[in-house]
């Protein structure tokens, strides 16, 4: 039985290896190349790299919102009618026309520390951005890997069918000869025959709309056209390696510390925790400073000797300035504060409620996808045996019908086991490369 093994292990690595140069004679699509298309071309992903765009803005005004502020203002009227002017402070009543020129600058100097903690707070949601980002490029990289593997399976699958076409088409060929030259009994061996190769037409042809349908779901992810001919690289034979050697416990530590997931979570934390220092910032007085210049200009304006004063000399002489220090101190204002404060609080438990719930998800997800690993790898095996003793005993059964020992009927149930043997193991060891290839994901592996 263990030479069986091995002998159906070396056909597999050679089908492998024939599949690779068939299909390498024309243009393939890699894993690797199927990913970064799907990524370039996913709006799911381009959307949530705006959002982190959105959040490293938000970070760069909270740091912004430190400097002065610096503000100008010119206004020109034409007045008529009784008013005050501006240059000699006293009511006229003529058309004249005046301007006005401002400005000023405020600076907080304390505001306990609100300012300092939201700067804080918005950075470490923009890092939590970039990791959420990078998060939905990994989830759609998953997603892609799963219905590439789904192309190779059907791929083979449908291969697998068309071998068995041509074996129960060889048997129908050679009965009716034999029923052309009188030679064959019983006869309906041939209709049972022709039953069975009909059932393998029509299991080719549902393994094709299966493969069909598999490459729509991939070029759909890629966000690219459907091409009924898309060739797909083979996977390289080391990917197929039967010993695992991480464990549920070693991959949940490694992912703990490696997945974006994780780290997005674990920042947005942070980020809600600085929100609730900000806000309770505003407990606090507002230190501020501030400082003006203006000057103004009125056509009615007249020196001593009753001459008009000059445009320039009049923004001369009727500057001002203004320098000073203010204090706002929060008494009562509708118990605002307070209920920032208390919404901010809320906001930082549900952001500590999500984090737990992804770690809880995390590693039940990871011993789940172990254990569908393991057990798709102890599957894998036994099917590896069931397809060298289905194939012996198809060998030797074929021998007997050949020679009129058995009948149709116990060669269709012998074809039949053969058949469904080699269809469970092809999947049985695509399913196993898939859950491999998650938990390399657990653990930041390379994947192709």
């Amino acid at each position: 039985m263990q030479t069986s093994r091995i002998l159906v292990t070396v056909s597999i690595a050679l089908l492998i290896c024939l599949d690779n140069s068939a299909q390498n004679t024309g243009t393939t699509l890699s894993l690797k190349q199927a990913v970064e298309t799907a990524i370039a071309n996913n709006l799911d992903v381009k959307q949530s790299g705006l959002n982190m765009d959105r959040a490293e803005i938000n970070w760069r005004q909270a740091r912004e919102n430190l400097l002065p502020s610096l503000n100008g203002s010119i206004n020109h009227y034409s007045n008529s009618g009784r008013n005050i002017d501006y240059a000699t402070n006293s009511y006229v009543n003529q058309q004249y026309t005046s301007a006005q020129y401002n400005l000023n600058t405020n600076l907080t100097l304390f505001n306990g520390l609100r300012l300092m903690n939201q700067i804080k707070s918005n950075a470490y949601a923009y890092e939590a951005g970039k990791m959420t980002w990078q998060q939905s490029k990994e989830r759609l990289m998953l997603q892609v890997m799963l219905a590439y593997l789904t192309v190779l399976t059907d791929i083979d699958l449908l291969e697998q069918a068309k071998k068995q076409v041509a074996i129960s088409k060889s048997q129908v060929d050679r009965l009716t000869i034999l029923n052309n030259e009188g030679a064959l009994k019983p006869v309906s061996d041939l209709y049972d025959l022709k039953t069975q190769l009909a059932a393998n037409d029509l299991t080719v042809i549902n393994t094709q709309n299966n493969l069909d349908q598999a490459r729509v779901s991939l070029a759909q992810l890629m966000n690219v056209p459907y091409d009924k001919d898309l060739l797909v690289e083979r996977l390289p034979t080391d990917q197929f390696d039967m010993n695992y050697a991480a464990t549920p416990d070693s991959i949940y530590q490694v992912a703990m510390q490696q997945l974006p997931l994780i780290k997005a979570a674990d920042l947005n934390i942070k980020s809600f925790e600085k929100s609730v220092q900000a806000q309770k910032g505003n407990y606090f007085p507002n230190v501020g400073f501030g400082a003006g210049y203006g000057t103004n200009y009125s056509s009615t304006a007249l020196d001593a000797n009753n001459k008009k004063i000059s445009y320039y000399d009049q923004l001369s002489n009727n500057y001002g300035t203004y320098i000073g220090i203010g204090i706002s101190i929060p008494i009562l204002n509708g118990f605002q504060v307070h209920n920032r404060v208390a919404q901010s609080k809320l906001d930082l438990k549900n952001a500590e409620y999500i984090a737990q719930t992804t770690k809880i998800q995390l590693k039940q997800n990871i011993e789940q996808d172990y254990f569908n690993m393991t057990a798709n790898l102890n599957r894998y095996k036994t099917l590896q045996d069931q397809v060298a003793s289905a194939s012996e005993s198809f060998r030797i059964t074929e021998v007997r019908f050949n020679n009129g020992v058995i009948n149709s009927v116990d060669y269709g149930i012998s074809k039949n086991q053969l058949d469904q043997a080699n269809v469970n193991l092809i999947i049985a060891r695509y399913d196993y490369v898939l859950y491999t290839k998650i938990l390399d994901y657990y653990q930041n592996k390379p994947l192709w």
